[in-house]
């Protein structure tokens, strides 16, 4: 039985693996605000592997980088790469995540990405992180879940993983909100057949 349990959790994708104990991580929350939850963090992490990647190679001053400074927000600009706030990189909200008062840490984290791109993120990041009803282990749990993938840097996005996981997390979200108002999602696979 156990052997069977084995092999049935190795098929599994890293989405459904990854989805399986977010919503372990959910508790309470209905999946309609945990959404925002999971899925702002997401971003924050898909923004800070690609940020961290130039970074690594600014510090590193090899190529193309030599003489770049790895603070300067007009070299990730060049890149087309977010320039990422020290308070906000996924390294220091990973060291604060077993703090009581983490939903805040992310809260700032948000406004600050907000206000480094202002013109492109402007009230667009959820700083939903330090509500009461969130609880805060949970919320360090997720982000350490989150933390365990990789999803900005070069090999991740030929790969598209950050896209798998989004639209696999949109269904999954879907599915567990139930369907109101003709609001639906549309999985992959009939996208594909209709086109």
């Amino acid at each position: 039985m156990a052997e069977i349990a084995a092999k049935q959790n190795n098929s599994e994708s890293f989405e459904q693996k990854l989805w399986k104990t977010a919503d372990k991580l959910r508790k309470n929350l209905e999946a309609a605000e945990y959404k925002h939850i999971v899925l702002g963090l997401i971003f924050l992490k898909y923004i800070s592997d690609a940020f961290q990647e130039l970074h690594n190679k600014l510090i590193a001053g090899e190529g193309d980088y030599e003489g770049g400074n790895p603070e300067d927000r007009d070299e990730y600009s060049a890149e087309n790469v977010f320039f990422v706030p020290v308070e906000a990189r996924w390294g220091y909200l990973q060291a604060q995540a077993k703090q009581p008062d983490i939903g805040k840490t992310v809260d700032l984290a948000m406004e600050a990405i907000e206000q480094e791109h202002s013109k492109r993120l402007k009230r667009i990041l959820p700083k939903v992180y330090g509500q009461q009803k969130l609880d805060q282990k949970s919320l360090g749990g997720l982000i350490d879940l989150i933390g365990s993938i990789t999803l900005g840097n070069a090999e991740a996005q030929s790969q598209d993983v950050l896209g798998r996981v989004y639209e696999y997390f949109l269904g999954q979200f879907a599915l567990a909100e139930g369907k109101k108002g003709g609001q639906f999602y549309t999985p992959e696979s009939i996208v594909k057949v209709l086109v």
